[in-house]
């Protein structure tokens, strides 16, 4: 993945917008945080806080959820996360289902949290929506129909940018999926989703990270989450004179 680029994008966004990234302590914005370090499940636990002991497997640098050895359950990490990048890459096995969960929080006696899907578009044993198609914000927002995906067996490359009230899904370099949490067109959405009766679906501003189990092969490698924090226009100002030389700054490192 091209480090640089995610910066660049991230500076014509956000100046746009009126905002501005700004180290966040105590890991500065730069940082990234490698969510599997390639040889063990560290940082990783069931849901109710458990070592991850089955079903999940490291091989040759690569998770690998490997149906079967039996149904294992979904993982998450051990801590939460609230803006952030998370770079990712995966694939799956001809007619799988699965996907990456952020802003993960107990609802009542659920966890529940916002999904980047990743399936079978074409293999899939039923037809899809567009909201449950691969990169779809699962059940909320369909991927633009330019999105690239690479066939079953080869892996893909995803991009997940939290930052305030706004979500992206990223695909093979292309954006495919923009919501604003909160927003008129959010409530609408969440309304005629099978979210509809969680108060507050999505809302939260940390949470955690889920490897989802849906009974199906899934592998990943080169799992990386890069905390953002953002200050909004209203304090612009105390940072204005400073904006240039953060972001050559920032430009520079993620070269």
């Amino acid at each position: 993945m091209n480090m640089m680029n995610i910066t660049r994008f991230l500076f014509l966004i956000f100046v746009a917008a009126g905002f501005v990234l700004v180290p966040q302590s105590p890991v500065d914005a730069q940082q990234c945080i490698p969510l599997f370090n390639g040889t063990s499940l560290d940082g990783w636990t069931t849901l109710d806080g458990k070592p991850v002991t089955k079903g999940w497997e490291v091989v040759d640098g690569v998770l690998h959820l490997n149906v079967a050895r039996g149904r294992a359950g979904d993982i998450v990490t051990d801590r939460e996360y609230g803006d952030f990048i998370l770079c990712f890459e995966w694939k799956i096995a001809p007619g799988g289902n699965n996907g990456v969960k952020y802003r993960v929080r107990k609802y009542g006696k659920r966890t529940l949290g916002c999904e980047y899907q990743m399936i079978d578009d074409d293999g899939y044993k039923v037809k899809l929506p567009p909201t449950g198609s691969t990169g779809a914000l699962y059940d909320l927002y369909e991927p633009s129909p330019a999105k690239v995906l690479n066939p079953v067996g080869q892996f893909n490359r995803s991009r997940i940018v939290v930052c305030g009230n706004r979500i992206e899904h990223w695909l093979n370099g292309r954006l495919i999926v923009v919501a604003h949490v909160g927003s008129a067109e959010w409530q609408r959405r969440v309304a005629a989703s099978k979210f509809a009766k969680v108060p507050g679906f999505g809302e939260n501003h940390d949470g955690r990270i889920m490897l989802t189990d849906h009974n199906s092969d899934v592998w990943y490698r080169s799992i990386e989450l890069t905390p953002l924090h953002v200050v909004q226009h209203g304090s612009q100002v105390a940072v204005r004179g400073r904006r240039r030389g953060i972001f050559k700054r920032l430009l520079r490192r993620r070269h």
